[in-house]
């Protein structure tokens, strides 16, 4: 009998496979990135159905054969459906997720990374913080947790209290990121760096961003 595993993660895409069955990547706590088949999640009723699209988070058993891992059970503690009623909300967080599966590898200690996608997902259901701006503090925090943050820039003649942010968001843990406001001018220049820095060290292009701006 093949032994279960248990890991807790979330749901960053999915692809169908077959008549009835799922592809899906998911980013754990303990395995870091890795792929798994869903097997008869889209027939009608699957009880695996919802919990295998992108923002579902919670814990998945599941089985490894030879090639690749097959989910047994799944139990979601969040699926994130305000975003699901949110069009342009719900393309931020695909675009999160994208820069996840960027980011992380399979076996590697992807728990910064998982916990930066969550609470920055939990912060786009928050009205009082702008979507922008929960984007530019998901950028530059994912280049931090990656290791190739450069720091501030200082030679842009930037807002001290752009500096400030930027110093916050590099140092601060994710817990605490989605703590503050800006003014219009300070969430610029944040965007600024932000996409300085994505263009230096994310050197491929991400369908949803591209959307996201034509929506924007």
């Amino acid at each position: 009998m093949q032994e279960l595993i248990c890991v807790t993660g979330m749901v960053l895409k999915q692809m169908p496979v077959g008549e009835y069955d799922r592809r899906v990547c998911i980013l754990t706590r303990e395995r870091g990135k890795i792929s798994a088949f869903a097997r008869g999640a889209r027939k009608p009723g699957s009880r695996l159905a919802a919990s295998t699209n992108p923002f579902s988070f919670g814990k998945f058993k599941m089985y490894r054969g030879r090639d690749s891992f097959t989910v047994a059970d799944v139990e979601i503690q969040n699926y994130f459906e305000a975003l699901m009623r949110d069009y342009q909300g719900a393309y931020y967080g695909i675009y999160f997720t994208e820069v996840a599966d960027y980011y992380a590898r399979e076996n590697n200690d992807e728990r910064e990374m998982l916990k930066l996608l969550y609470q920055s997902l939990r912060a786009l259901c928050v009205p009082s913080l702008p979507n922008p701006l929960v984007k530019c503090v998901f950028e530059l925090k994912a280049i931090a947790v990656n290791g190739e943050y450069p720091g501030a820039p200082r030679d842009k003649g930037l807002e001290e209290s752009t500096l400030y942010a930027l110093n916050y968001i590099e140092k601060s843990p994710v817990e605490k990121l989605y703590t503050f406001t800006v003014t219009e001018k300070v969430l610029c220049e944040l965007s600024q760096v932000a996409d300085e820095y994505r263009r230096r060290f994310m050197d491929r292009p991400f369908k949803s961003l591209e959307i996201l701006k034509a929506l924007c």
